[in-house]
């Protein structure tokens, strides 16, 4: 046992894993599902809404969104989730994190379900409702960001705590899956009631009027999933870490966790030097302890969400570029989101979710540090052998290899950055701005994440005038965008040495509490 560590902070450290451990990682893991499936979902609906509110007559192609309306759809999710972040990261240190808990989730419920409702039939009140919606939604999902990370950590015992984190994390992919299946089987349900000509044969007709309930269908299921898990949230106890350490009571800390260890701890008494004043988040002891650990996390989110998000968003772009997508207007509405909805579930399952899971499996065998440089190293590389022969890629015969490379910089970025920038924050902090500092970390990420999307919307588009999608000016094209993110892994590579490896040690030796403990021991 470590040197003063508390009785009830170390009977969680050493507890064998049980069952405990895996209701949390699900009723902590479904915001997440959540997120994955809302996030994966709106790439899919933003093709069919072009079609139903944005025809126009006489058109070769199908109608697509505006440039400024899809930067709106996609952004104001972005943004809540960063407001989200911050906001509920601050209060899940100041009230507690099990209070707050239950509010990220019954935001998101509730606007899941309405971003499928909307008021009036013109586009601008369609678009206004969804977008209204769609940034509360955002604002429940970021809350739930630094508040599952840290109740995961403060659960778990330290020889398998980063798989625990991690699988929390992983439950994203299978909201991916969840959304690319249920999409493909809606709008199979929907062709077959109601099918249509291609574009180019019936441009009005191709789109059934029916079509306009399968987007808000598709999008309302989410919340199904996070709805069920609501009354487990409110059952979980608060963490004993926030309890004894934060809140300083010893006597609660040890009923709720004998509670849910199933075994008797004894409540301890508070020592004098556990009372004393701590430092503050903006004090110069914090900045001296952990002031480079948090720009270390912060940056390499920051920097790994510019490149992720950059491919995740556009995948279907870059689908089509390679012709796994069909040409539009060869299509009718339904089977547009159905062969998109294909597309992204294979890549899901074929590098994804393997990627996450990996993470789960190896996090406390090779440690966080490991994982994340090799998985920039990694993304880095296969960056590279994109774009440098990308005319290469684009000739009909080398797609398979396109997508094979493709796959690979997602499982890496999976088995890698994406899973680790979400581990580590939350075990190297102290207690009490445990939760502010992960959402800090990761309102950095959704920055990054936002001038991936929209750098890479605008940045992508071909420099030759006559090429660009519809509203767009022209951009470097994909093959420097390739080689940009491939500068941005390097990046990412480098700034990952400024976070230290937690693999195995106890939370409050990790963030240096107990130091904290002696050196307020040896001034009484």
């Amino acid at each position: 046992m470590a040197k003063d560590q508390l009785q009830v902070l170390n009977a969680l450290d050493v507890a064998k894993t049980q069952w405990y451990h895996f209701t949390a990682i699900i009723v902590a893991g479904m915001g997440f599902f959540t997120d994955a499936y809302d996030l994966f979902c709106i790439s899919l609906v933003t093709k069919l809404l072009g079609r139903i509110y944005y025809h126009v007559d006489g058109a070769l192609k199908p109608g697509t969104l505006p440039p400024n309306v899809s930067a709106a759809v996609n952004g104001v999710a972005f943004i809540g989730t960063l407001s989200g972040q911050l906001f509920f990261g601050w209060l899940g240190d100041k009230l507690g994190r099990k209070k707050v808990y239950g509010m990220t989730l019954l935001l998101m419920v509730l606007c899941s379900v309405a971003s499928g409702l909307s008021f009036g039939r013109e586009p601008k009140s369609v678009m206004t409702t969804l977008c209204f919606f769609r940034f509360w939604l955002g604002f429940g999902i970021g809350g739930d960001y630094p508040l599952s990370a840290t109740i995961m950590s403060e659960y778990a015992n330290k020889k398998t705590r980063g798989a625990f984190i991690a699988a929390v994390f992983a439950m994203q992919g299978f909201g991916i899956l969840a959304g690319g299946i249920f999409a493909i089987v809606t709008s199979s349900i929907f062709k077959a009631k109601f099918d249509a000509p291609p574009y180019e044969v019936d441009p009005v007709g191709s789109t059934v009027p029916e079509a306009d309930f399968a987007w808000r269908i598709i999008l309302m299921f989410g919340a199904l999933p996070a709805a069920l898990t609501y009354y487990w949230r409110t059952k979980m106890p608060e963490t004993a870490r926030y309890t004894a350490l934060v809140a300083k009571n010893m006597e609660q800390a040890a009923k709720d966790m004998s509670r849910v260890m199933q075994v008797e701890l004894q409540a301890e008494e508070l020592k004098k030097e556990d009372q004393t004043k701590d430092f503050g988040l903006l004090s110069k002891q914090f900045a001296a302890r952990h002031g480079l650990h948090l720009l270390g996390t912060a940056s390499t989110w920051f920097l790994l969400d510019v490149a992720f998000y950059s491919q995740n968003l556009f995948q279907k772009d870059i689908f089509s570029a390679i012709g796994w997508i069909p040409p539009a207007k060869t299509m009718n509405a339904l089977e547009e989101v159905f062969k998109i909805a294909r597309a992204q579930t294979l890549i899901a399952l074929c590098s994804t979710i393997p990627g996450y899971w990996f993470t789960v499996a190896f996090i406390d065998k090779i440690g966080r540090f490991t994982i994340q440089l090799v998985g920039f190293f990694f993304m880095t590389v296969f960056m590279f052998a994109l774009a440098i022969p990308y005319e290469h890629w684009t000739l009909k015969e080398n797609r398979i290899g396109f997508v094979v490379l493709y796959s690979l910089t997602f499982f890496f970025a999976n088995f890698g950055p994406n899973s680790t920038t979400f581990v580590v924050p939350a075990e190297i902090f102290p207690a009490r701005f445990r939760s502010t500092c992960h959402g800090i970390s990761s309102a950095s990420g959704k920055l990054g994440a936002m001038i991936g999307a929209f750098g890479f919307l605008y940045l992508a588009q071909s420099p030759d005038k006559t090429k660009t999608d519809a509203g767009y000016p022209p951009g470097i094209g994909i093959k420097n965008s390739l080689l940009v993110l491939g500068v941005v892994n390097i990046l990412g590579f480098l700034f990952t040495f400024l976070v230290p490896e937690p693999k195995g040690k106890s939370l409050e030796e990790i963030s240096g509490e107990h130091e904290q403990e002696d050196e307020l021991e040896n001034k009484v």
